[in-house]
């Protein structure tokens, strides 16, 4: 219970404040998966919209489009929201379904170095077609 173990916060001083901050991880996660749910879907009905009004007939108008400053930012905020959302609903079923804390730990460690190279491939195109 809160209050209980008699260890205040270190900022506020209130009692118990540390086991609160533990149950709120839990929706530190719902939340980050539906601000990046929300970022995914306006990105797709944004770019969807510019492309089906002025798609790019070949590489080169591809990678100018791309290569916007703004249009590489929105489709890096998209890479990291996407990271973000498969990490957070991997990571969910992962903690109901791998009993074994060996397992988890495992399947972790593989999830967490693909979603991480996944990122850092994402990223490199993204910077070579901006320069």
């Amino acid at each position: 219970m809160a209050g209980q173990s008699g260890q205040s916060c270190p900022v506020t001083g209130y009692p118990g404040a540390d086991a609160v901050s533990r149950k709120a991880h839990g929706l530190r996660a719902w939340i980050l998966q539906r601000v990046s749910a929300v970022y995914l879907a306006v990105y797709f009905v944004v770019a969807g919209f510019f492309l089906l009004k002025s798609p790019p007939a070949n590489y080169a108008e591809w990678r100018g489009w791309i290569a916007d400053p703004w249009i590489n930012l929105a489709t890096g905020l998209f890479i990291l929201s996407l990271l973000i959302h498969a990490w957070v609903g991997i990571r969910n079923v992962v903690m109901d379904y791998a009993p074994h804390t060996g397992l988890r730990i495992t399947l972790f460690s593989i999830i967490g170095m693909t979603l991480a190279g996944c990122g850092i491939w994402s990223v490199r195109i993204l910077f070579s077609a901006a320069s």
